[in-house]
């Protein structure tokens, strides 16, 4: 019985020090959103801090601007970015990678909606890495004017989210359509719980809603039903997700109180608002919260000290 204790308790410790080793980094933006790729790290998920530089310029687009930068690293270890490039006129948006957060690629402009020329925008591209799959899924929200019902939003403020896919950021699917909850919604984030279980966090961006809800889904591509009723205020959007032990933490702009909020959910029915408990530096926005190795974290803090 000693002897099983002991093999329990090693266990717990080898957990507990694995765990120790996680550290967290939050894309960001700073209005006017011209000068790049901001960053926020965190080794608790809930105290951030801003490494307060750019790491990437924006150098494609027509307005060149880098918005709602959203990240994933990849199975090889690849840091994954896309960006909202413009806030209207572009048929597409921004992409580069990197290894070590630090030197990145050339920009690439990926152009998802090509065939639809008389779309509107192509707002806030999020990034999903399906490891069933083996594939990254990407959606955003995009307006065709015309083409959907509308509340009293101006039909040019329509959107509905899109979706494609690709392997290697190299060959991407056929645009497909990805969500209409029969309203205009923006700011989709996929989460997977488990095996054939997903929650779909977004804004319901009509008026006077403009405030933030989920669905569900057995697949990260849908479909999605129950749809919830809105767990923030009005006027929040760009929510970003992350995982911390047993419960969720989902992080979101309250752009009218100019603050960023967060809630804690344990099953994505019940939340309770903990922004008293979280501290967010002022100025950041709408990002994507990437769990990492610890290491990486230090590694990135050096090279921004250097800079």
């Amino acid at each position: 019985m000693h002897r099983k204790l002991l093999i329990i308790n090693c266990s717990l410790l080898i957990l507990l020090a694995s765990c120790s080793r996680r550290a967290y980094l939050f894309t960001s933006f700073h209005e006017p959103a011209d000068a790049g790729l901001r960053m926020l790290y965190s080794y608790d998920g809930r105290n951030w801090t801003d490494l307060d530089t750019v790491l990437l310029q924006p150098k494609v687009g027509n307005q060149k601007v880098m918005r709602d930068p959203s990240m994933v690293q990849g199975p090889d270890g690849t840091f994954h970015l896309v960006w909202t490039s413009s806030w209207r006129g572009d048929l597409g948006f921004g992409y580069a990678s990197s290894k070590d957060l630090f030197n990145w690629s050339e920009q690439q402009f990926i152009p998802v909606m090509k065939n639809e020329p008389t779309t509107v925008n192509t707002w806030a591209p999020e990034l999903f890495y399906d490891d069933e799959q083996k594939q990254y899924i990407i959606i955003w929200a995009s307006c065709i004017p015309g083409r959907f019902e509308r509340g009293i939003e101006e039909d040019s403020n329509n959107h509905r989210m899109y979706v494609t896919t690709t392997p290697d950021f190299k060959s991407f699917s056929e645009t497909k359509f990805f969500l209409d909850p029969k309203f205009s919604v923006i700011d989709a984030v996929i989460v997977k719980r488990k095996k054939d279980d997903y929650v779909l966090v977004l804004k319901d961006n009509t008026r006077p809603e403009r405030n933030i809800k989920v669905a569900f889904g057995t697949s990260p591509l849908g479909p999605w039903t129950n749809i919830s009723k809105p767990f923030s205020d009005n006027f929040t959007e760009g929510p970003s997700v992350v995982k911390l032990k047993d419960e969720w933490l989902i992080y979101f702009d309250s752009y009218r109180k100019k603050i960023y909020e967060a809630v804690a959910t344990k099953d994505f029915v019940k939340f309770e608002n903990v922004t008293t408990k979280v501290k967010v530096p002022e100025g950041h926005k709408h990002g994507t919260i990437v769990t990492v190795k610890k290491r990486i974290a230090h590694r990135l803090i050096r090279l921004t000290q250097k800079k």
